[in-house]
């Protein structure tokens, strides 16, 4: 049996995940044309399938992706380009797709097409997936799926911000210093927001959120190797490195909830929990403490039980009174909140989240109502706590902390 196309394709699949988004990144900030850098790649990769399995896998495949990457968009400039200015930008092309190409040679620039994603100009509701699609070669599809959006609609946002890169110009560059701190938020929120919605999935099982915590991470990776002095791109990969150090522990062996306080700290990565913790310690000294790096502090704030036995509420809640101030959020009162109540009692947590009360997006946020319904019952106030943990029930989309609700709900009968 011939193995050439088997190998053929796994060379190809290993090169898609490796060098797909570095590819994609140094076609598009030459050509300032997202859409047809990634129809140019597409090519490419259906000529090693087509090409590998005869003439076997290059020693360079990345090289010889590109090489055809970089014919396949001088062709297409040549067949759309009249002008005179498209004849300069041809020529230019044509120099560079003329000059030996080697890996050493392809310079990384995906830190570029993340800030051009990212860019103002760009709807912040498809910055985070249009990242995915870029860097790491994400269909719309499985983005649409994983950000409950059906697929076309999704292709079509996707497609409209790529138009919006090319047609205003939007540049494929790291911004100044003076300009860094609003672009590279938008950066991060993004890379977080992938990150969350693969959180939502703790088991991994979700097809359309498998992988999204992990690349999430990559990413944050990336950025934080390629900005190694920015404190806030270090305080996020802290941040994920420490949610993501606890996931074995969030379920038992029935697949039921675990909150974090009742979590068995045997059961986390400590590996990921050091890593977080050096990178928290390095972020601390390199400038203004902001959102990321204190929400990375309070995590470690509770992984450090592992160590002393006992979480320091105290502190948990100085770290949330200092977040309130950088980053005021419903989900920041709420935890704030709770971190209340384990200080100054039921009756005060309870107020902290009354004081939210006029916030219509809470309406339909379930850990408001959980949190709430928690110390409504500690408080003994047990028909207004069974009544906040209804809400909270009908608004859980996950299984096994639908059933965590319900048992403590079930509780309050006794």
């Amino acid at each position: 049996m011939d193995d050439s196309p088997r190998i053929a394709r796994a060379a190809a699949e290993a090169a898609a995940r490796q060098s797909y988004g570095k590819l994609l990144a140094w076609l598009a900030a030459r050509s300032r044309d997202v859409a047809a850098a990634e129809d140019a790649l597409a090519d490419a990769f259906a000529a090693a399938l087509e090409r590998w399995p005869r003439s076997g896998v290059p020693e360079r495949p990345e090289a010889w992706l590109l090489a055809v990457a970089r014919r396949r968009g001088v062709d297409a400039v040549r067949r759309r380009l009249t002008s005179e200015a498209g004849r300069e930008h041809l020529r230019l092309i044509a120099e560079e797709a003329e000059a030996r190409m080697t890996d050493e040679d392809l310079p990384d620039e995906r830190l570029r097409l993340m800030f051009a994603c990212a860019h103002p100009a760009i709807d912040p509701a498809v910055r985070a997936p249009l990242i995915l699609q870029t860097v790491l070669g994400f269909d719309a599809a499985a983005i649409g799926a994983a950000f409950l959006v059906p697929p076309a609609t999704m292709g079509q946002r996707l497609v409209r911000a790529k138009s919006r890169i090319r047609e205003t110009g939007i540049p494929f560059r790291v911004p100044e210093r003076a300009e860094l701190g609003e672009r590279l938020d938008a950066v991060l929120a993004a890379i977080y927001a992938t990150f969350a919605e693969g959180w939502l999935d703790p088991a991994g099982t979700e097809t359309r959120r498998r992988n999204l915590a992990t690349e999430g991470i990559w990413l944050g990776r990336l950025v934080a190797s390629l900005l190694p002095e920015e404190p806030e791109a270090l305080g996020l990969l802290s941040l994920m490195l420490f949610a993501e150090a606890r996931r074995a522990a969030r379920r038992d062996a029935s697949g039921d909830y675990v909150p974090l306080a009742e979590q068995d700290h045997a059961l986390w990565d400590h590996a990921l929990v050091d890593e977080a913790e050096a990178l928290l310690r390095r972020a601390a000294t390199l400038g203004a403490i902001g959102r990321y790096q204190l929400e990375a502090a309070v995590q470690s704030a509770h992984t450090a039980r592992r160590l002393t036995g006992h979480t320091d509420w105290e502190a948990i809640r100085e770290l949330y009174d200092a977040l309130l101030a950088v980053a005021a959020s419903p989900v920041v009162a709420i935890n704030r909140a709770v971190a209340i109540a384990e200080v100054e009692g039921a009756v005060a947590g309870l107020a902290a989240l009354y004081v939210l009360g006029d916030d219509k997006r809470l309406d339909d946020y379930q850990p408001f109502w959980a949190a709430r319904a928690g110390l409504l019952a500690r408080l003994g106030q047990v028909p207004q706590a069974t009544e906040a943990y209804d809400r909270a029930i009908g608004l859980e989309r996950d299984p096994a902390l639908r059933r965590f609700l319900q048992e403590r709900r079930a509780a309050l009968r006794h």
